[in-house]
């Protein structure tokens, strides 16, 4: 029945001043949001993809990854973003270990999680 629907993401946030620099200044995404709604931003990132953001007074924070971004190199992207102030996740439990940059080589793609100022939590990886 939806297999032709177009459809997007989306996701709470608390401050939206504090969202809206991170994922344009620090990630470098393309952050708009529409005049008639300003408490909703869009990220519009590579392929088209539109994920929506938005704010929720009694926001908590995904426990789970909400964004993945798939780049060529983990290992560059995390100097790059570490360069840029943000903080990889380190993991040492039974399901994922991480490296001391927050970096995970286990089985599956190679890749490291990082959390927005809203505490949700993103990663880029490296697919093989």
């Amino acid at each position: 029945m939806l297999q032709n629907a177009q459809a997007f993401s989306s996701f709470s946030v608390g401050d939206l001043g504090k969202v809206r620099e991170f994922y344009g200044q620090t990630l470098g995404v393309e952050v708009a949001n529409d005049e008639a709604m300003p408490e909703i931003l869009e990220l519009r990132l590579a392929g088209g993809v539109r994920i929506m953001l938005y704010a929720k007074p009694d926001h908590a924070p995904a426990t789970f990854t909400v964004l993945n971004f798939i780049v060529d190199d983990v290992e560059a992207a995390v100097a790059a973003l570490t360069g840029r102030g943000v903080r990889f996740e380190v993991y040492d439990g039974p399901a994922v270990q991480t490296d001391e940059r927050g970096i995970s080589r286990g089985p599956g793609p190679k890749m490291a999680w990082f959390k927005d100022p809203a505490g949700n939590i993103l990663s880029v990886l490296e697919q093989r």
